[in-house]
Formats: structure tokens, C-alpha cells, sequence
């Protein structure tokens, strides 16, 4: 008997249905699994024998035939179990083969039919809610997740035979809770706890603003990684459609439990130095996302930035400029999203304390351009906002000149009311000024003409390239939105010229 089944598989973060085909023929009892399946999905015959037999059912002594289409798509994973299972058990009529129409099944059998969690629920149930499917039976572990999915009939079971009994009609399967918009609580850091350090925030206020990226230099314990830490207490909450797609990475990414098990706070990443090209970038043998997907609509924080290998750290060039990263394989390519806040802190020389005012620096010349050369001009050109970091100096620090520390919340308002000044403008939450082209730069970006000839006598003093031009005009706009003014003013260009001046003057002195 022949029956047919319905279940999804991921291919980067996008899901596509597969059809578990069973079929009973002559020959030698026993499974056979075809259709491109990994090992994971090879072994899924065991597990499902164990299962069904451990249900209380029995395993049919027949040759299975089991397709898995299409089969030009290689299969990796084991949701496809409780399908497998379910279809072996139709062909058996132990249930009826009409209750599994339009209806998707997902979830990895243990021995003993209890049905584990798996990865890539969350797109695969929007998947199939766009295909067109009623109803979506998951893990029990999973229905945190699936309630993200709105207008689409999501069950939860723990066993298979609570699965048999619901398609017989004899029981009921849980349902996910009710979703709940995203959570905006506070993040537990706060600009507050940093003493001193107004103009980093300032700048930090501007980078939040526009979407811009920043390099923080500056000694150690001057408080980059402070700063860096307190950086998504000041951007705006993610909107259902940023959470929805955020969680989907983790999903696939299988970073997601019942405890946590949809992303409702901007991610804010934070990688060793020692990280690999595929960890930070994505891929591998079984692509899967890497950090800077991880940190889409968030932050991605690379503390100790010449200590990354050259090479990682230039894999950085293109998703910086492209918002994602392809990945390609001999059979398939797949396609991350990367769309995130670069935030790097490194120290002005290796011992750290070149230019401090009280310490002496003990590097020498050679070991000064070997450690300030890992960073090339490119990735340089590519980040917006340069600062320098100083050391905080003691009544700062313990707050003896009286100065209130700027807050997050205070800073967050501001860069909330700047980022709707850019969505009234460009129609679209995603398009913030640091990735405007030149030809949005041309219409949206308009300066007073003493802007304009203040901006051609910067580009002549240092030799600013194009794409460097552009960002000290896309960062002026940001501090004009900031400000609530329409166009860009020579005050805002002075200010934008200030953090990118390091570019020049500091660069070339190091190099």
C-alpha cells in the first residue's frame, strides 16, 4: 500500500516541503531510505522501528520503500521521523490515510516513541502556512516557538501514540501558548554605569542613530567592552517582522530552547579572537549560520580587532557592504542574512599604551606597524565612526566632579526619534542612512553650501576616498536627524569630518 506524507526540510534559513512516500513491496523485509538522505536521516529507520514497537504497534515484516522528494535536494535531519513513522503506520491502516492530509508533521522519534525537538520549526511552519497546509503537528518542546506563526493551527505532542490517538479522533494535542507582543523589558545594562567617556557615547549615540559601524581605540580598561556591552540598551525595540526573522536564524541555528525560545532583544555577539572564517562568517561541511548572521538586527562586537586572523577579519568586506552572506557548495548555495551593527574595540599598540599620557609604551617600531597593519585600509574604509578612548581619569571615575552620567534611556529616546525621521523619509525600517547609495546620497542627503565647500576643502586637506566621503556625509546625516533638521549643516559635516579624521591623521602615523 502506498502512502504519502508531509514534512520540510531547511536549506539556509528558508524551509521546503518533502514528500515521505512509503510504499510496501515484495522482497526481504527490511527499510530502504531514498532521495538524497544524510546519515542522520539513514538511521532514522532504527529509531522509527524502535519506536513503533515500543507504542505498542507492530513493525510490518515487508519490504518499506520510503522516498523522500524531491530528490535532486539533499535531506539533513531527523523531523523527518514522526513523518516516516506516521506513513509506515498509514500503509499498515493501523490509522486512516485521510487524517494526514493537509496537515505537516516534524519531530525526532526517541526508542521509546517520545518525540524529541528539533531545529528549523520556525520557518518551516511559515513555509508551510504559505503553502497552504491546515495544520502543523511538532514537538511539545517546540510550541514555545511556533507561536510567532499567527493565523496557522500549530499542535504539540509529546509521544507518538499521542499522535495515532489525535488522527484516530480519540485525543486532543496541545496548543501553543497565546503570543504575546515582544518583550521590551530593560536591558539589564546601562549607559549610566559608565563614568566619563561623554564623547564615546556621543558617538555611540550617532552610530545607534544611523546604523553606522564604529571603531573604539584606546588603552586597556578605558571601557571599549563597557561601552560596546551597553550599545543595544540604546537601539530601538525589535519590530515582530525583525524578531520573526532573527528567530528564524536561531532556529536553524538550533539555538533556541523552551526557555528562551524566540529572540525578543536585539542580539548582541561577542566572538573570541580565535574564531574561524566559517565561524564568524557561516559554512562548514552542513552550512550553518555563523556570528555575524547570529547577530542580524543587533550587534556584533569584535573586542582585540587585530587579533582576529587576516583573513577573518577581511571575510567581513562583502557582508558589510551587502547586508548578507553566500554560501556555495558544489550542489546548493545558501544565503544568510547579515545585517548588523560592527562595533570593534583594539587597543593603540600591542602592550596598549602608546600615546598614554602617564604609562610608557614598551613597543618598538616594528612591532608597532606589524600590529597595526593586520588591519587593512579596506575594512578601515568600511567602518564609519572612528573614536579614540582615552584613559578615565580618577575624579571621573569616582564621580567627584559632580557630572551626571548620560543615561540609556535618554540616549534611546533620541536614536528612536531619529529613526523615525529616516523611516518617514525612505518608506522602510530597514533603510537607515549607513546604507544609503550614492544615488539616495545625491537625493536625500542636502547640505547648505557652506557645507558643501567646507566638505571639498576637508576632501583636499586629506584625501579622503569616495566611499569615505560618502560616510562622513551619511554620518553628517545622521546628527542632523538627530538634531530635527532637514538639511545637513556645516556644524554637522565638522562634527562627522572628527570621526573620520583618525582615518588620516593617526592611520598614517601608525603605518
Amino acid at each position: 500500500m502506498f502512502t504519502k506524507v508531509f514534512s520540510f526540510s531547511v536549506l539556509g534559513i528558508e524551509a521546503f516541503q518533502v514528500e515521505i512516500e512509503v510504499d510496501f513491496s515484495k522482497g526481504l523485509p527490511g527499510v530502504i531510505i531514498v532521495g538524497l538522505p544524510d546519515s542522520s536521516v539513514k538511521e532514522s529507520k532504527e529509531r522509527v522501528r524502535a519506536a513503533i514497537k515500543n507504542s505498542g504497534f507492530r513493525f510490518p515484516s515487508k519490504k518499506v520503500v520510503i522516498n523522500l522528494a524531491p530528490a535532486d535536494l539533499k535531506k539533513e535531519g531527523s523531523q523527518f521521523d514522526l513523518g516516516i513513522a506516521l506513513g509506515i503506520l498509514a500503509a499498515t491502516e493501523i490509522i486512516d490515510t485521510s487524517s494526514l492530509q493537509d496537515k505537516v508533521f516534524l519531530g525526532e522519534l526517541s526508542l521509546d516513541g517520545s518525540i524529541k525537538s528539533v531545529k528549523g520549526v520556525l520557518p518551516a511552519l511559515l513555509k508551510a502556512k504559505d503553502l497552504g497546509f491546515k495544520q502543523a503537528i511538532i514537538p511539545a518542546d517546540n510550541l514555545k516557538e511556533s507561536s510567532l506563526v499567527k493565523d496557522f493551527t500549530v499542535l504539540g505532542a509529546g509521544h507518538l501514540r499521542d499522535v495515532i490517538e489525535f488522527l484516530r479522533g480519540e485525543k486532543e494535542l496541545e496548543k501553543p501558548p497565546e503570543f504575546l507582543d515582544i518583550d521590551l523589558e530593560d536591558y539589564e545594562l546601562d549607559f549610566a554605569d559608565v563614568l566619563g567617556q561623554e564623547l564615546a557615547k556621543r558617538a555611540i549615540e550617532i552610530a545607534a542613530a544611523g546604523g553606522h559601524n564604529l571603531l573604539m581605540i584606546g588603552p586597556p580598561g578605558s571601557g571599549k567592552t563597557m561601552l560596546a556591552q551597553r550599545i543595544p540598551s540604546v537601539l530601538p525595540p525589535l519590530t515582530y517582522e525583525e524578531a520573526l526573522e532573527t528567530t528564524k536564524i536561531y532556529s536553524v541555528a538550533g539555538l533556541l530552547t523552551p526557555e528562551k525560545p524566540f529572540i525578543s532583544a536585539r542580539p548582541f555577539r561577542n566572538p573570541h579572537f580565535g574564531i574561524s572564517e566559517a565561524g564568524l562568517i557561516g559554512g562548514g561541511t552542513h552550512p550553518r549560520p555563523g556570528e555575524i548572521s547570529l547577530a542580524h538586527n543587533g550587534v556584533l562586537f569584535l573586542d582585540e580587532f587585530p587579533e582576529f586572523r587576516r583573513d577573518v577579519i577581511e571575510a567581513l568586506r562583502q557582508p558589510l557592504e551587502d547586508g548578507k552572506v553566500t554560501i556555495t557548495r558544489a550542489s546548493f548555495t545558501v544565503t544568510y542574512p547579515a545585517r548588523f551593527m560592527l562595533i570593534c574595540a583594539m587597543n593603540p599598540c600591542r602592550c596598549g599604551y602608546y600615546g598614554h599620557p602617564k604609562r610608557e609604551c614598551k613597543c618598538s617600531p616594528g612591532e608597532l606597524r606589524k600590529y597595526r597593519t593586520k588591519i587593512s585600509g579596506p575594512i578601515i574604509d568600511r567602518i564609519d565612526i572612528h573614536i579614540e578612548v582615552p584613559a578615565v581619569e580618577y575624579k571621573e571615575l569616582l564621580g567627584k566632579d559632580n557630572i551626571k552620567s548620560t543615561d540609556s534611556k535618554s540616549i534611546r529616546e533620541r536614536v528612536i526619534k531619529a529613526r523615525e525621521r529616516q523611516f518617514k523619509r525612505y518608506g522602510t525600517p530597514n533603510k537607515l542612512n549607513s546604507n544609503l547609495s550614492s544615488r539616495e546620497i545625491k537625493k536625500f542627503c542636502k547640505m547648505e553650501s557652506g557645507a558643501e565647500e567646507f566638505l571639498e576643502k576637508i576632501a583636499d586637506r586629506f584625501g579622503f576616498s569616495a566611499r569615505s566621503l560618502y560616510k562622513i556625509i551619511k554620518i553628517a546625516k545622521t546628527i542632523a536627524d538627530l538634531e530635527d533638521c532637514e538639511i545637513i549643516l556645516r556644524g554637522h559635516i565638522s562634527e562627522a569630518v572628527q570621526y573620520r579624521v583618525l582615518e588620516r591623521s593617526l592611520w598614517e602615523e601608525w603605518t
